[in-house]
């Protein structure tokens, strides 16, 4: 039996404002509840737009130990989220049409949301080769080797002069091997009073710069990934104040967290590192004045083997998909730091805008006055390792859909007043 769930007078974000309408859902077959419209009072639930993340880690092919394309895009409905792009460290390296045809099958086949692909820059992402950009443009979202940075200029020049003549963006994960030293946290106070091998924050900010001389240039489309220093965040703004056609990410760890959280365990471990509390105040004060253009997770499970050897011997990378909204609502929107406009402009607008990603993402309902510790143990995702555990946060997604039909709700609490 088809189920439609009416949601009367909730509060619905369109267009920048909050305003007061009911909402109609299908929850779609097999659920009964004594009619096929069941109607319940939403006062006390906002309806938001589905949230798009540009920076996933869905890890199938090659890693489906770690996630599967099914149990990602359940993770990024769980917490609100409608659109996903996928990163291209899998196995195959999608750098053609042949090895981007398994991901684009499997995610025909599992993704319950919309899931858009990102194709390689070089082949197997090894950076001596350009990948063949000209045949996947038409199905990949844009162009990356994120997991490594391209470290041969001349390379990166000719991979920025192709997707300008194909219209597509190249999203760049900026990182310079030579700075790096064996490094896997921040180069700070903790690592020297802890005995770590530090990363600099030049081996993040070095490679931005000499890719906004590429893009000047060339006239290239440019995004920055997950950007951590506050050396990036200058040279962005910089380059935005003269035009240049750029943007970028950056992750909620960083916005909320930095190096003197750390603790001996993998599940603080990421790349780029948590950086120096100056760094982070560095982007909330991009966050504030739209140098930074959107939040994206990065969202990068591992297996609980490969979380749990220590800081020193993690796999590098966290999970983020079901806790960003939370988080960001109750550390960033609830004290006053931004607005709930701003949010939906970080996690929607601006996503949707610079990818060319279709703005009717779906939509997700949320009830802010639910207040609970976030447990890995709720997740979806096969990966657990946050450094989020045990933050109380306050914002609760009770069902995310595509388009009018819902792909996952929590039944108990979004029926219980029925």
């Amino acid at each position: 039996m088809n189920v439609t769930l009416v949601l009367n007078n909730a509060k619905v974000f369109r267009s920048g404002v909050f305003s007061r309408s009911s909402v109609s859902i299908s929850l779609g077959n097999g659920v009964s509840r004594g009619g096929t419209i069941s109607t319940m009072d939403a006062s006390s639930f906002v309806i938001l737009p589905g949230f798009v993340d540009v920076h996933v880690h869905l890890r199938e092919p090659g890693f489906s130990y770690k996630e599967t394309i099914r149990t990602g895009s359940l993770a990024a409905a769980h917490g609100g989220y409608t659109t996903v792009c996928a990163m291209p460290n899998l196995n195959p390296v999608p750098d053609s049409m042949e090895t981007l045809q398994p991901e684009l099958d499997a995610i025909q086949k599992d993704a319950v949301i919309r899931v858009l692909p990102y194709g390689a820059i070089t082949k197997g992402e090894q950076g001596g080769e350009l990948a063949d950009l000209d045949a996947m443009a038409p199905c990949v979202v844009a162009f990356s080797d994120d997991g490594k940075g391209v470290q041969d200029r001349d390379m990166m020049r000719r991979a920025m002069m192709e997707a300008k003549r194909l219209g597509k963006l190249i999203v760049a994960h900026c990182e310079d091997n030579s700075l790096l030293r064996g490094g896997y946290i921040h180069d700070g106070a903790y690592a020297k009073a802890h005995g770590h091998r530090g990363i600099c924050s030049e081996s993040e900010w070095r490679p931005i710069q000499r890719d906004l001389e590429l893009v000047r240039e060339t006239g290239c489309g440019y995004h920055v990934c997950h950007i951590s220093t506050k050396e990036s965040v200058a040279l962005i703004r910089r380059a935005k104040a003269e035009g240049l056609d750029v943007t970028c990410e950056t992750g909620p760890h960083y916005l909320l967290l930095d190096d003197s959280c750390l603790q001996e365990d993998g599940r603080f471990k990421m790349n780029p590192p948590l950086r120096d509390k100056s760094d982070r105040e560095a982007l909330l004060e991009g966050l504030a004045d739209g140098t930074i253009d959107m939040i994206a997770t990065d969202h990068a499970p591992h297996s609980a083997e490969e979380k749990g050897r220590g800081l020193e011997k993690s796999a590098m990378g966290i999970v983020g998909l079901e806790t960003a909204f939370p988080l960001l609502y109750t550390e960033l929107v609830k004290p006053g730091v931004i607005s709930m406009e701003r949010l939906m402009e970080l996690l929607h607008d601006a996503p949707c805008r610079r990818f060319n990603i279709p703005t009717d993402t779906g939509f997700t309902v949320f009830d802010l006055n639910d207040t609970y510790r976030i447990d890995p143990a709720d997740f979806l995702s096969m990966g657990k390792a946050t450094p989020f555990t045990g933050w109380e946060v306050q914002g609760r997604c009770l069902l995310t859909a595509a388009g009018e039909t819902a792909v996952w709700y929590d039944a108990d609490r979004l029926l219980k007043g029925e």
